[in-house]
């Protein structure tokens, strides 16, 4: 399902720091300051989420939770977000719109994780709500600031860089994760595999037998 790429780490962080340039260019420095907060809060959720549980098998077996779904969160952080930019200088409800259509697409992104068996429900919907309360916060604040004038050269160049970014090698966000459970934790192997983990291995081509 192509669409889940989308919210990887190879898309979505170069489009936050694009969204904190295009601030930091229109020199909103309070929006600038409210966005690496707010975004930078959810993404050490989400890493905290899931190191409990790699290091410490800390989780919710009722809900079959094992930690905020990261695809989800970002998707929902950034997307309405690159919407709400797009068209903030159009009338409140082409904005709202434009916003409602952003979580539309994020909540497309965070099913495709379950269809996919990245995650459960639970990590999936959680993370798209955290993500959401992120975009709408922000947006929250934007609303009842000046609206900064973007540079609409800047905003396009930003727009190519992350197609291009669509073709890279995905970034080792789980590998990252692992290790620092093990720093953290001091165990000698991992408390519990993500669900990532066993759909990785599940998708393995089987170990080939040594020609006689």
């Amino acid at each position: 399902m192509g669409i889940t790429k989308v919210g990887g780490s190879t898309i979505m962080l170069p489009a936050a720091v694009a969204i904190a340039a295009w601030l930091l260019a229109a020199r909103a420095q309070r929006l600038f300051w409210a966005w690496c907060l707010l975004f930078g809060s959810a993404l050490l959720l989400v890493a905290a989420s899931k190191i409990a549980f790699v290091g410490w098998g800390i989780g919710i077996d009722e809900l079959d939770f094992t930690g905020f779904s990261g695809h989800a969160m970002r998707s929902a952080a950034i997307i309405p977000l690159l919407f709400y930019f797009l068209f903030q200088q159009k009338t409140t409800a082409v904005r709202q719109l434009a916003v409602v259509s952003g979580m539309a697409f994020a909540a497309l992104i965070s099913l495709s994780r379950v269809v996919l068996d990245f995650h459960s429900v639970s990590e999936a919907l959680s993370g798209w709500l955290l993500g959401g309360a992120v975009s709408l916060a922000f947006i929250w604040c934007a609303e009842s600031l000046p609206k900064p004038v973007l540079n609409r050269t800047l905003m396009a160049v930003s727009f190519v860089l992350l197609l291009a970014a669509s073709f890279a090698r995905p970034i080792p966000t789980q590998l990252l994760i692992d290790k620092a459970a093990l720093l953290l934790s001091g165990h000698s192997a991992l408390a519990a595999e993500s669900r990532r983990h066993a759909v990785e291995k599940c998708c393995e081509p089987p170990a080939q037998l040594p020609a006689p």
